[in-house]
């Protein structure tokens, strides 16, 4: 019997991130997440998964239940795992990956930005796509360099270094550098009447990165370059993943909402971790 909502109540509009359904705990999630009401719609902030085929099993399952699934890339969607049979690399992929968001009816930050008009709005939902450039450098490093070969000698790399490739551009922080030009139009144009919710895998701004456990992971989580976007382009909330540190947290008097499921062992450290959606708008 279908579980779809069918409840007349006032929709919502609903975040998480970081779901990684490779991991069985994580991939039950999906199979017992059903909105509340018809007219929910979920963001998706990155991470789903590595593999196309897990990708495209959850973003399926989600896009049949919610009224409009809005997603954005993470890095893990951007690996190009060994064992994945799509090969394909950087740009190349990121293309496959919204080539197959648009075949399931999920927006992707290649398609216009869609205008909540539920409770709490209206606001234009923006998905965004920067990536990181290496400039939230750990104390004590002051380039790049420095920060990688510390990275390297505590043993706290990313594993992007080895599976996330800008092809074809020279390196990721290039990569980044065209997605936030591209980006910076697409919100400058975006209709000045309304707010925004931003939604992006990376935080915006780097203070959410500075309770990191190893403060030299924070050089993979985002870019100095969007400190400001949540004032310049109208923010009711900003939404990301990545820490794996679910949360609210507020700048210059605009909500950031950390919306990560994270890994199972995570949770099994932290009982009191929540394991469901958040709400964004309505404001709770």
């Amino acid at each position: 019997m279908s579980r779809l909502a069918s409840s007349s109540a006032p929709g919502r509009l609903l975040a998480v991130s970081d779901l990684h359904v490779a991991f069985p705990e994580n991939r039950k999630f999906i199979e017992e997440l059903w909105p509340e009401s018809a007219g929910d719609w979920l963001l998706v902030a990155g991470d789903v998964g590595e593999k196309s085929a897990d990708i495209e099993w959850a973003l399926s399952e989600l896009s049949r239940r919610f009224d409009t699934v809005i997603w954005t890339p993470g890095n893990h969607e951007l690996w190009t795992l060994p064992s994945d049979p799509v090969q394909l690399r950087g740009a190349e992929r990121y293309r496959h990956l919204v080539a197959l968001c648009r075949s399931l009816g999920v927006i992707t930050p290649e398609d216009s930005y869609p205008v909540w008009r539920g409770p709490g709005g209206p606001a234009v939902i923006a998905p965004l796509f920067v990536l990181y450039d290496y400039t939230f450098l750990p104390p004590g490093t002051s380039t790049k360099t420095e920060a990688l070969a510390e990275a390297y000698e505590t043993g706290v790399v990313c594993t992007d270094e080895v599976l996330l490739h800008p092809d074809p551009y020279q390196s990721r922080e290039a990569w980044c550098q065209a997605r936030i030009e591209s980006t910076e139009r697409r919100l400058a144009a975006a209709d000045p009447r309304l707010p925004t919710v931003l939604v992006s895998h990376f935080p915006l701004v780097r203070e959410p990165t500075r309770v990191l456990t190893y403060p030299v992971f924070a050089q993979w989580c985002g870019t100095e370059r969007t400190a400001d976007w949540h004032v310049r382009f109208r923010a009711l909330a900003a939404v990301y993943g990545h820490l794996h540190i679910p949360g609210t947290t507020w700048y210059d008097g605009v909500r950031f909402e950390e919306v990560s499921l994270g890994y199972p062992e995570e949770h099994k450290l932290r009982a009191d971790r929540p394991r469901s959606l958040r709400q964004i708008l309505p404001a709770g």
